[in-house]
């Protein structure tokens, strides 16, 4: 005979957000030696809101994020409370003497969960990929990898 269990119906949502910021006017103003300060930032932002950073790195000119994030909170409130709160930290902290604002604009894809380690080794790996393509290259690519 076979066991069955039954688990009442909750609310579950595992959705992998890969996100792509970048300054105004894709200028390359974040540079490499500040870089870690507002990468730890940005994940205190997150970790505030109660949700989950996987990854984060980028070069002067783009951030990537692999985040997950609250059901009760929508993408958009999301990336606007991460691009204002960070904008005035660097600003406050002089960071990056030339950053202006982020760019109005974002990227931001769904992956499945089972590509968690690829997406993470993906983005750690970010200054050695930018060595051999450009950030030109790697967002066309990823726009026609995502159907857009």
């Amino acid at each position: 005979m076979e066991l069955l269990l039954f688990f009442p119906m909750g609310t579950y949502r595992q959705l992998l957000y890969h996100l792509i910021l970048e300054p105004y006017g894709r200028d390359k103003v974040l540079t490499k030696n500040k870089q870690i300060r507002l990468f730890t930032y940005i994940k205190q932002i997150i970790e505030n809101k109660r949700c989950k950073l996987y990854a984060i790195n980028g070069v002067e000119n783009h951030v990537h994020l692999l985040v997950t994030i609250r059901a009760d909170i929508s993408i958009s409130d999301f990336i606007k409370d991460v691009k204002v709160s960070s904008s005035k930290f660097i600003k406050r902290e002089k960071l990056f003497p030339y950053f202006k604002r982020w760019s109005s604009g974002y990227a931001i894809f769904t992956r499945p969960y089972e590509s968690l380690d690829e997406l993470i080794k993906y983005i750690d790996k970010q200054k050695e990929h930018h060595k051999n393509k450009s950030y030109y290259e790697e967002y066309g690519e990823l726009l026609r990898k995502n159907g857009l």
